[in-house]
């Protein structure tokens, strides 16, 4: 049950985007242009199966060449998977706008990866500037990256996926759907967290192990708030009021830059982020 009202939401969003706001730009640190990379995300995904299978082929490129994004692409290329699979099992009331909505979800992130590979800096979200700068540079944690790109896919790019599947039209059953999505998410924490700590940091058993269930359980209320939130933003963006349609685009901005940034807090104390690497290299 949650423990706050949609006005204390906002508000915390607020705070969170004039913080992203009052911060600036980030920088790339590295050169770009991977013909092999560029290939792999220039045509859009078709449909679903489309979409799972070059995601899990950028995944496995991203590995081969060392890229941290490999770290947060390997969780959403599970959670597409885990999505389609209840598509096939006819879980959702309306499976096409469900098919429709993985499909543009997922070019919004082949598009940014695109964008950023090609060395168009413009045209890339600042949520997913700062979280893949910060895979390049590789000096984060491993449970950094993942949020980065969490952050950036469901607080930027879901508001904008959901406005252009479009919510109007049996927003009923289309909410129920978006939330049976979340519902899928929810189920793969655990085997999320077990997969980030074989492959990447180690050290998260420990966290997990100490920390028991509390860490799924605030997971799934943030990740089931964002969504929430994302829904609002998109019905927002729907409006035939155009100052509510450009609020709604400059506060799914502002906010997903604002906790991007938040999330790299840690690297503001050198001893604090050094330890935390530690404690996630750890065995």
């Amino acid at each position: 049950m949650r423990s706050h009202g949609p006005g204390s939401t906002r508000r915390k969003q607020l705070r969170v985007a004039v913080g992203g706001v009052r911060r600036g730009s980030s920088t790339d640190p590295r050169p770009r242009r991977d013909p092999e990379l560029l290939g792999l995300v220039a045509d859009p995904y078709l449909d679903v199966t489309d979409a799972h299978e070059r995601l899990v082929g950028l995944a496995a490129a991203f590995e081969e060449r060392e890229d941290r994004r490999a770290v947060f692409l390997n969780i959403y290329a599970r959670m597409t998977a885990a999505v389609a699979e209840g598509i096939d099992r006819g879980d959702f009331a309306d499976p096409e706008w469900v098919s429709a909505y993985l499909v543009e979800f997922a070019n919004l992130y082949r598009q940014a990866v695109y964008d950023y590979e090609a060395g168009n800096a413009e045209l890339v979200p600042e949520a997913w500037q700062l979280a893949f700068d910060a895979a390049a540079r590789g000096d984060g944690l491993v449970v950094q990256d993942a949020a980065l790109g969490v952050n950036a896919h469901i607080n930027y790019d879901l508001a904008l996926t959901l406005a252009a599947v479009g919510t109007e039209s049996g927003r009923r059953e289309k909410y129920a759907d978006h939330h049976a999505v979340t519902d899928v998410i929810s189920h793969l924490l655990d085997e999320t967290q077990d997969a980030l700590a074989e492959r990447d940091a180690p050290g998260l058993e420990t966290v997990d192990d100490s920390l028991g269930r509390l860490d799924e359980w605030l997971l799934v209320f943030t990740i089931d708030e964002c969504r929430d939130s994302a829904w609002r933003t998109a019905v927002a963006l729907q409006s035939q009021f155009g100052p509510r349609c450009r609020l709604a685009r400059w506060l799914n901005d502002v906010t997903a830059r604002g906790v991007a940034r938040l999330i790299l807090s840690s690297q503001a104390n050198e001893t604090v982020h050094e330890r935390l690497r530690g404690l996630e290299a750890s065995s």
